[in-house]
């Protein structure tokens, strides 16, 4: 007869392998998934409890969001580009160079009598367009000159700030508009119901609107159009997608000409919070930003694979990191470290679930 041995009461249970490797296989693709979202709620909270008479004040929030917009449009751009199995390492430059020149044509048309309105116009479609051909450009050097992308906007991110540096002479461009241009920039519309710490209306202001209609419309081509299933289909494989009829050269220019747009949104509401631009500062470092949101998001970096929702995330979740070192007693000097370290903590963790897949 067989006798039964039961395992003492202080000993765990044995797990059977089949089951851990079942458990494994169920959260895998929820963390692939949603991670950046749980990951984003869990830092949303350490604020909250470390700092909450200062990080869930109205006017914070708002400010994290203002502070960040002008990222987050770059980085639906950028989440495009990378899709398609692309790079824009020369974004920040060209922000640079499209202010300046938009600041410039401003400041020219208020001295020669044009009323301020009409000159602002001027700006705003002098920045938009200088990005968007600067992105034409871009794209036409990837497709037409054969040139790798990083190759390619690497030659972009110096030389367009070299260009902003000799319009502003090495140093700063002034506005001339005392209310419109800075307008863009600062103003907003009333939020209901609430005020600041001061008791004025708490305004959302018009670059978080913009960012939120760039998140929107980036979404709308990725997910609803031809344009960008073609996205993700010459970043998943650009042999079969040619193979398919697919005019891969069309559709890597058309990511580089929207990156290029949504940059030149972005520079407009930059340079308007500022009313000057910084020929050396101006979208310094906005490439590394925006990058890191879209590796944050859980886009592939290799490319075929990406989500807008996430690049967003992903851009409120360093907006948070940098929040936190600013308010902790890290050194300031430690937040591009820091920034460079969550790209690579990102690669590495798609590169464990590609593997794992």
């Amino acid at each position: 007869m067989r006798t039964e041995v039961r395992a003492p009461f202080w000993c765990p249970a044995r797990v059977e392998p089949s089951a851990m490797l079942g458990l494994t296989a169920r959260i895998g693709p929820f963390l692939q998934t949603y991670g950046v979202l749980l990951a984003f709620v869990l830092l949303f909270v350490f604020n909250a409890i470390w700092q909450p008479d200062l990080f869930l004040k109205p006017e914070n929030l708002r400010n994290l969001l203002n502070q960040n917009a002008a990222v987050g449009m770059v980085a639906v751009g950028m989440t495009l580009v990378i899709i398609g199995g692309g790079i824009d390492l020369s974004v920040g430059s060209l922000m640079a160079v499209a202010a300046a020149l938009g600041v410039t044509a401003m400041n020219d048309a208020i001295t020669g009598g044009k009323p301020e309105g009409i000159a602002v116009l001027i700006a705003a479609a002098v920045c938009i367009g200088a990005a968007t051909l600067g992105g034409l450009i871009n794209g036409l050097l990837v497709t037409v000159g054969k040139v790798t992308p990083f190759v390619a906007t690497l030659a972009g991110l110096v030389g367009y700030r070299s260009l902003a540096l000799v319009l502003a002479d090495g140093g700063e461009i002034r506005s001339k508009s005392a209310t419109v241009f800075p307008a863009i920039g600062q103003g907003g519309i009333n939020i209901p119901f609430l005020n600041d710490a001061q008791g004025h209306a708490l305004e959302l202001n018009y670059p978080i609107l913009g960012f939120v209609a760039v998140a929107v419309f980036g979404g709308l081509i990725l997910r609803r159009s031809v344009l960008g299933r073609n996205i993700t289909a010459v970043g998943a494989n650009e042999q079969a997608a040619y193979l398919a009829g697919v005019n891969t050269n069309r559709v890597k220019i058309w990511t580089y000409v929207l990156v290029g747009l949504f940059t030149g949104i972005a520079t407009l509401g930059l340079a308007g919070r500022m009313n000057s631009v910084g020929s050396s500062g101006h979208g310094l470092y906005y490439e590394l930003d925006a990058i890191a949101a879209v590796a944050i998001g859980g886009t592939s970096l290799a490319g075929g694979y990406g989500r807008i929702w996430g690049t967003v995330v992903g851009v409120l979740i360093i907006g948070m990191i940098s929040n936190m070192l600013v308010a902790s007693p890290v050194s300031p000097y430690m937040q591009g470290f820091v920034k460079g370290a969550i790209i690579l903590l990102a690669v590495l963790i798609q590169r464990g679930q590609s593997e794992r897949a």
